[in-house]
């Protein structure tokens, strides 16, 4: 199991640069419900009708989380990790998530490599 980062879905989603990576490891995805928002928000910014892009993320075999109180109080243990490499709350909740179930973050984001945290983290470009 693994914890999927919007920018990852995204990059899936827009057939980007490690989208690939992505089709593989879907069947082995859950996701924070804050990343699921950062997804529908990123076509909501262009006009896009989210519900279509909803339901297409919804087929997907993800596995949509959702943020607890738990995640909330690790997301928020790891600001300080974080912040030098200028990571949101949304990919703070995505690593919170990987800490609790204990499974590895997949973002898109290159800055994650610089982190120094107890979280396995993939980098798919």
């Amino acid at each position: 199991m693994i914890s999927l980062d919007a920018s990852a879905l995204l990059a899936f989603l827009l057939r980007e640069p490690g989208h690939e990576r992505v089709r593989e490891l879907l069947a082995e995805a859950c996701m924070s419900t804050v990343n699921f928002a950062e997804v529908l928000g990123r076509f909501a910014r262009e006009g896009q009708d989210v519900t279509l892009i909803a339901e297409r993320v919804l087929r997907a075999p993800v596995e949509l989380v959702p943020f607890s109180i738990e995640q909330a109080a690790i997301a928020a243990a790891l600001v300080a990790g974080t912040r030098a490499a200028g990571l949101s709350l949304g990919d703070r909740a995505c690593l919170a998530l990987a800490r609790e179930r204990g499974i590895r973050a997949v973002t898109a984001d290159g800055a994650w490599r610089r982190l120094k945290l107890n979280i396995a983290i993939e980098t798919i470009r």
